[in-house]
């Protein structure tokens, strides 16, 4: 019989996995310069952005308790070549101030749309991966006239949306487990307030225990097309991702209907981790649905 790990054994797990990837990338990743970079006054808070190419816009938003440079160091040498890529970094993240203010998929994604309203960016496509993943379902229900096209990997807009494991990990977690790792190395190295990792911690795993759904009569209302993108093992509920997909206007007999306008692609021997480093395949499903 397959051994399931104890819920109390995720904590130690996921920070494992977090060295693996950071580590990976750090070590991997083909640096280029972003042809800009700064904070921006957003909501009471500033935000900082680094832009990369040109072309159309691309927005790209993290995972949880990542910078840019380590969720998407090394898709951004190959999206910019025909994109303009404005990679965000969210309250608390990176160079991006910690704040008291509420952390909600509400707030964050008025911050994307603040950020646009600064670069004077007026519509975008809107790439997330895990927690940005959330912010840009997000984002999609409260600015439906300046999203183009939307992607997300390995995300969803509920906490059904993941399997039990996932979200009971949580309950566990402290911001002690992420002492000695290469995400706090990689806070104390850019944040403008390094004093605050324990408190950004916290309040992100309380933000990740909290239940939430967007509802699933705002995720049929996106007009947009949108691709989702999965590991086959990555922790998502596979059930409620083929609800989601048909959600979103998917799941027909194409032969008699032709193909919608969205699209699903679940990439076989891969988890939640190792798909954000199967790089050449994302970048191919990238390019082929954004053009």
């Amino acid at each position: 019989m397959k051994r399931l790990i104890p819920a109390n054994q995720f904590p130690k797990l996921l920070t494992i996995i977090a060295v693996l990837l950071s580590a990976v990338f750090n070590s991997n990743a083909q640096k280029i310069k972003p042809t800009a970079s700064g904070l921006i006054p957003v909501n009471g808070i500033k935000v900082y952005y680094e832009t990369y190419g040109q072309g159309k816009p691309v927005i790209l938003l993290h995972g949880a308790f990542m910078t840019i440079d380590m969720n998407w160091g090394e898709l951004i040498p190959t999206l910019s070549k025909t994109r303009k890529i404005i990679a965000i970094e969210m309250q608390g993240h990176g160079h991006t101030q910690f704040s008291e203010r509420k952390l909600s998929h509400t707030t964050l994604a008025s911050d994307v749309a603040g950020v646009m309203d600064y670069l004077k960016i007026d519509s975008a496509d809107v790439v997330g991966y895990s927690f940005g993943g959330e912010i840009a379902y997000q984002f999609a229900i409260q600015n439906p006239k300046r999203l183009k096209k939307l992607v997300i990997i390995s995300s969803t807009y509920k906490s059904d949306g993941w399997q039990p494991e996932i979200n009971n990990a949580f309950k566990d977690m402290s911001p002690d487990i992420f002492d000695g790792s290469p995400m706090k190395a990689a806070y104390e190295a850019v944040a403008p307030d390094k004093t605050k990792w324990k408190s950004f911690v916290q309040q992100m795993l309380s933000n990740a225990g909290e239940t939430f759904n967007m509802g699933d009569s705002n995720i049929a209302k996106i007009t947009a097309p949108v691709l989702l993108i999965a590991g086959d093992n990555d922790g998502l509920n596979k059930i409620e991702l083929a609800k989601t997909y048909k959600l979103l206007g998917g799941d027909l007999i194409g032969d008699f209907t032709g193909i919608p306008r969205s699209q699903l692609a679940i990439i076989p021997a891969q988890t939640h981790v190792t798909l954000m480093m199967a790089t050449s395949v994302l970048a191919g499903y990238l390019d082929s649905f954004l053009k």
